[in-house]
């Protein structure tokens, strides 16, 4: 396999059958494998791990960064999906007598566990991402595809990826485009580039932060270092990497704790009657303090309205953002 077979496969990962919603569950199970690989210093076998070390960890990624479950059984063996799916071209599942486990294997915990499942990903797969540019590109495209920039540390850290560290060996080993010498990349680096990320269309944030009146439409907060907004963004409500447009409808004004809240699924949208969407909080947020219980404080208030003249935000990205991110979906508001 070569580094652009591998890209091929990693843009092609089928996506699960869970009706109309997202599915991360392939994309999770791989970033935390390449997590390990990177902890074991690159060893040859350092992705091998059974379904019952790779249950619990994986499993709570899925929670926390793929569409809820009202299921706490489904919850506890989310892991099972992908351990059985995930394409063969890049993982190698076997049973404790070494036979391969094909992908009609019941997606159970409890059965794999019993066979002794366990998996890594293929030998030439670990013999590409070795390399720690190849690892860092193969996982800033997963994360790119499959998630939005506001949860892409969340998820790396979550999964135990050093991007960063990654990242300085990656650019030092590339020599800059105008080298004076003329000589080429070394050998596997030619032409290494970021993973290209879906461009965004420009003038999008200032259109949706204007349209807000440069405020949060959660809670207000309006703050300006001299004439120029701080700690306010503009945030998709269907995700840009999930084929989320750059359009007044589909964004809001927020500010930077509340756009988090919305990405994670804690805050989410309803509907209104006739008027604008309601914000939600999810029956899975907990705190124990003051400024924590300000995000409770949000539950049941409208959403600011845009300015005369600008779409507030689209049903069809409400109904979107409350199928694929709010935990609990469907929550009703008092």
């Amino acid at each position: 396999m070569k580094r652009d077979e591998l890209n091929r496969e990693l843009a092609g990962l089928r996506r699960a059958r869970i009706g109309d919603r997202r599915a991360p569950h392939k994309p999770l199970l791989l970033l935390w494998l390449l997590g390990r690989f990177a902890a074991s210093g690159g060893t040859p076998g350092g992705t091998a791990v059974t379904y019952d070390e790779a249950e619990e960890p994986v499993s709570r990624l899925i929670n926390d960064f793929g569409p809820a479950v009202t299921s706490p059984a489904r919850a506890r063996e989310r892991a099972a999906m992908p351990f059985v799916h995930l394409e063969r071209s890049l993982w190698d599942l076997r049973d404790a007598t070494g036979q391969a486990i094909g992908t009609d294997a019941p997606e159970r915990g409890g059965q794999l566990r019993a066979r002794g499942a366990h998996g890594r990903l293929r030998p030439e797969v670990e013999a590409l991402v070795a390399d720690p540019a190849v690892l860092a590109a193969a996982a800033r495209q997963l994360l790119e595809q499959h998630f939005t920039p506001a949860l892409e540390a969340l998820v790396r850290d979550a999964a135990g990826l050093d991007l960063p560290g990654l990242d300085e060996e990656m650019y030092a080993a590339v020599p800059p485009l105008s080298d004076p010498s003329g000589r080429s990349a070394p050998s596997g680096l030619s032409g290494l580039s970021r993973p290209a990320r879906r461009a965004r269309r420009a003038g999008f944030a200032e259109e949706v932060l204007h349209a807000y009146a440069y405020a949060c439409a959660f809670c207000g907060f309006d703050g300006a270092l001299g004439r120029h907004p701080v700690g306010l963004e503009a945030a998709h409500v269907r995700w840009h990497s999930q084929d989320g447009p750059d359009a007044v409808d589909n964004g809001l004004a927020l500010c930077s704790l509340h756009h988090t809240l919305l990405d994670l699924g804690v805050l989410g949208l309803v509907p209104g009657p006739s008027a604008g969407p309601r914000i939600q909080v999810s029956r899975l947020y907990v705190t124990r303090s003051e400024a924590g219980r300000a995000v409770d404080a949000l539950h049941g208030r409208p959403v600011a309205p845009t300015r005369p003249g600008h779409p507030p935000v689209s049903k069809e990205f409400v109904v979107w953002h409350g199928r694929q991110v709010f935990k609990r979906p469907g929550a009703a508001v008092m």
